[in-house]
Order: C-alpha cells, then structure tokens, then sequence
C-alpha cells in the first residue's frame, strides 16, 4: 500500500512486498477467469444453461471488480492523484460490481431451489430468456446502492470539488462523516435480504433432501453442497460489505493501521469469495472441469467432456442433475 514520508526502511520494504503479493494473487485469479469465461463461451450447452450462466456472470463481475480494485490499489502504492470525477466513476463501477456477485450468489441459489425443489418448472422459469431478463434485474438491483451512494456526493460536493487532484479511495471522496454511515446502512440492509433468502432456500432444500430417496437423495444432497458453498461464498461477500464502515472508522483514528486492516480485507473478503467460483463451477462441477481441462490441454481431453455433456443432459432429462 501507499508508504507516506515518515516510513522507515523495513516498513517500506513490507510494503512493496505486500503489494507484490498482491499483484502475483491478482494475476493468478484474473488468468483464472479468463480461462474459465473462454470454456463458458466455447460451448453451446454453457450459455444455454442457466446455472452457467449465472457463473459467467459472477466470472465477469469479479474480473472487473478485481481488475478497477487493482487500478486504484496501484494508483494508491505509487502516491498518484487523480481528478476527483474520474475517481467517482471508478469508484462507481467497483461497488456497482461489489454488489453484483452477492446478488447473482443469491439468485443462483433460488436457482437450486427451484431445480430441487419444483423441478418439473426449472426448464420454464431458468429458461435462456427468463435468465437474460434475470441478469438486467440483477444489475438493476446492484445499481440501486451504486445512485444512492452517488447522490449523496452529488448534494454535498461543490462543482470545484470535481476538478481536484487526490489519491483515489471512495473514503476520500465522501466529504461528511454520514455518508459512511449511510453506506454502511445501505449495505446492511442488502445483508439483511441476501441471508433470508438464503436461508429460507437452504431450509426447503433441506426438507426435500430428508425426504428424497435414492439417486434423488445423493443429488440432492449433492445441490445442498453446492448450495452451502454458496452461502460460505455469499458470507464472505456480506462481510465485504461491513469493511467500509470499519475502514472509514479506522481511517479516523490511525493511518498505519487502516492500510493493514484494508490489506487484510481485500485478501479475505475481496480475494477469497472469487476463488470459490472457480472451486465451485470449475473443479467440482465435473462437465465444466473437463470442458475447461479440455482447453487448457489443447483439445486432448476431448472425449472425456462430450461424455460428461452428454451424461450430465440425459441427468437433467430425468430431473436428477443438481449441480
């Protein structure tokens, strides 16, 4: 993170290598995505599947989140000021996206509840179209916070205020101690809806799960996984959303220890939800692992993924295939 001038030398040495850290983790996720959003758009049966698509969303809003995080973290290291309405616009964009993948989470697991749960109408309600309409919800919803937060700079800034130079962090734009209240508010109240709905889907998925028998009850058991690993992920995300108001409450009291806290939370709650979807979709989902192996292998493993498409859609024929 950014070194002022009264650092030592050991203290700027821990933070270069904090940021090389962070670039290496970076690189390696971002990489990662990308080669997971190439397979998603290599094959039909991906973005015609709703649960995969969904995937590619929070594929992409994590790579935009991590690449625009990235830009300011850098801007942050080097000391480097920009305007203040470029900042805003970025800033914009990084909680639009913040916000998002909590929110796709959330709807992928209404998807496993509706394929568990009221299986003979998954193929209508997760239909291709109802999925596209579904994604300009989740973006709708994920822009609410993102105009509200916006406003509150707008009724409080002069016009002078946007043509000033300054590091780039969205602490430093607001300029009254209630705007981060009123975003910590805004985001508790997402935390709030996001955890009935999950847990509401948990619980009749854990109904149909005890009452399931046989390969229902392994595949069932198997979405309920699948859905807890999505709760572990969604929690990471909501816990994000309690960090700014423990940052801009820090930033108040010591400078040293706001930059640790943030480093340690862009780790935990910004780094570690984006590497469950690859874990998820990518290793344990066995059609998407040998289509993405099948890639990165320059087609060697060829054989192996049309079984797994071709097994994975006489599953979902018979209303057994959760993911």
């Amino acid at each position: 993170m950014a070194a002022n001038n009264s650092v030592t030398g050991d203290d700027l040495w821990y933070i270069h290598v904090r940021f090389t850290i962070l670039q290496v983790l970076l690189v390696f996720f971002i990489s990662t995505n990308l080669l997971l959003i190439i397979t998603f758009f290599k094959k039909e049966y991906f973005y015609t599947t709703a649960r995969y698509i969904l995937f590619a969303i929070t594929l992409l809003s994590d790579s935009f989140l991590l690449f625009l995080s990235n830009i300011q973290l850098i801007l942050l290291h080097f000391r480097f000021p920009i305007q203040v309405w470029l900042c805003i616009i970025i800033s914009v964009v990084v909680i639009l996206y913040l916000t998002v993948t909590p929110v796709t989470l959330t709807v992928m697991t209404l998807e496993r509840y509706v394929a568990i749960c009221m299986p003979l109408r998954h193929g209508e309600l997760c239909s291709t179209r109802s999925t596209m309409h579904c994604i300009l919800i989740i973006h709708g919803l994920s822009s609410v916070p993102c105009i509200l937060i916006l406003s509150t700079i707008f009724v409080s800034a002069s016009l002078s205020f946007y043509k000033q130079y300054q590091i780039c962090l969205v602490e430093f734009i607001f300029v009254d101690a209630w705007q981060h209240n009123f975003r910590a508010g805004i985001y508790q109240v997402q935390f709030l809806i996001m955890c009935i709905i999950v847990i509401f889907c948990y619980v009749k998925i854990m109904k149909v799960a005890k009452a399931a028998s046989g390969e229902d009850k392994k595949s069932t058991k198997k979405g309920l996984r699948t859905v807890l690993l999505h709760c572990f992920q969604l929690l990471l995300c909501l816990i994000q959303m309690w960090c700014p108001l423990i940052e801009s409450s820090l930033l108040q009291i010591n400078v040293s220890l706001y930059v640790i806290v943030r480093y340690i939370n862009f780790i935990l709650f910004y780094l570690a939800p984006r590497c469950l979807s690859p874990l998820i979709y990518g290793l344990r989902d066995e059609v998407f692992f040998h289509a993405m192996k099948h890639y990165a292998s320059f087609g060697f493993s060829v054989l192996v993924f049309e079984l797994c498409v071709h097994s994975s859609q006489t599953s979902s024929s018979r209303n057994l295939e959760i993911d």
